[in-house]
């Protein structure tokens, strides 16, 4: 089946990323005839990304799926726009209203390869070079790694710290992928998110950036979402 010609998927980059992230993606979906448009968000604040996301939303015509990856699951909530008929999740966070995005980052333990993070001077945080191979994607390509170190966007404590308002997960559809081997997210909270918002659960066995290293997967499940919402 191919989509109709005004359907679009909204895909939202996360932290230490920009729309190129989703590079992989991006063809597979439009071979099945869905538009496709990278919100670029500023990681300033979770307001600033929500209302950089509209921005983006406003741009399309017709019925929506809106997919975020890591981060980009908070500020993917605050799509409430009545075109919006599935939220996807890759191994993304999913504050509830008024929790903080660290409160469910930190919900447990931490990988033992996880990077260690701490805001600069202007209070931005920036993912240390070891941290892509050890953890962002380690089972990508050395050119993959080497490209998302010199692309990398700090993301703002803002983000992080600013409780997030009601979920739009509590009133529209939702499709978690759920990362097993995930260094950055543990996969406990993942599916712990996922349960909460009552999601459709898909998980396999990759890294926190299957964007990156396993794009079919990722298609898969954007995909099985708009054929469940969008037909």
């Amino acid at each position: 089946m191919r989509f109709s010609e005004n359907a679009t998927v909204v895909v939202v980059h996360g932290a230490w990323a920009d729309g190129s992230s989703w590079q992989r993606v991006v063809r597979p979906l439009e071979d099945w005839g869905l538009n496709v448009i990278a919100a670029p968000i500023p990681l300033t604040s979770l307001s600033d990304d929500a209302a950089a996301l509209k921005r983006t939303i406003a741009r399309t015509q017709g019925p929506l799926i809106v997919a975020g990856h890591a981060y980009a699951g908070a500020v993917i909530a605050t799509a409430n726009e009545e075109r919006v008929k599935a939220l996807v999740y890759i191994a993304a966070l999913a504050p509830d209203e008024g929790e903080q995005v660290a409160q469910v980052f930190y919900k447990h333990e931490t990988h033992s390869k996880a990077p260690q993070l701490a805001p600069d001077a202007d209070g931005f945080i920036w993912m240390p070079d070891e941290g892509f191979a050890n953890a962002f994607a380690q089972n990508a390509t050395a050119e993959q790694i080497s490209l998302s170190k010199v692309v990398q966007r700090p993301i703002s404590v803002k983000c992080i710290q600013e409780p997030a308002p009601a979920p739009a997960w509590k009133s529209k559809p939702a499709w978690y992928l759920v990362a097993e081997e995930d260094r950055m997210i543990n996969p406990k909270t993942q599916r712990f998110m996922a349960e909460r918002m009552k999601a459709t659960v898909r998980s396999f066995v990759v890294d926190h950036t299957p964007l990156l290293t396993a794009p079919d997967k990722v298609v898969e499940v954007i995909l099985e979402a708009a054929k469940a919402t969008l037909s």
